[in-house]
């Protein structure tokens, strides 16, 4: 005999424009994560050796450097890099500050999986996709939420 499943309870619909704003948000999310990654990681970069080469950028995100030579273009045409012949990948100061908030987003969410008991690797792993996707609100309830639990 066949156990019946409970059916699952799900909240209503919102309405159309409310529901449309959270995939706005989300394929906005999307368009700017590759971006901040790319910036993120070119200001860990260049602090950790003083230049970011286009052979590292590509070694560190586990792509072709044709990849990184074409997101170097966009990014020095959006005005977030600078490059010099023979020389590595800079950031410009507009690509500084997008590096930065990045690194505070995934800093604060991969603290909040750590409080939450998820290991190291698996906090800074996930962290690395939620960053893009999390609100400045959420945000702020983590950190309150870690300072809660101290």
């Amino acid at each position: 005999m066949a156990l019946k499943k409970k059916p699952v309870l799900r909240e209503p619909l919102p309405d159309a424009d409310v529901h449309s704003e959270g995939f706005r948000q989300t394929r906005e999310a999307r368009r700017s994560a590759l971006v901040e990654d790319y910036v993120e990681l070119i200001a860990d970069l260049i602090e950790d050796g003083n230049e970011a080469r286009q052979v590292d950028i590509a070694a560190r995100l586990g792509v072709a450097q044709p990849t990184v030579a074409k997101m170097l273009t966009r990014l020095c045409a959006d005005g977030l890099v600078s490059r010099k012949p023979y020389r590595g990948v800079f950031l410009t100061e507009a690509g500084r500050k997008v590096a930065e908030e990045s690194r505070i987003r995934h800093q604060t969410v991969e603290a909040f999986l750590r409080s939450l008991g998820v290991s190291a690797e698996t906090a800074r792993i996930d962290a690395e996709g939620i960053e893009h996707h999390v609100s400045a609100e959420t945000l702020e309830a983590f950190r309150k939420a870690m300072i809660a639990a101290r």
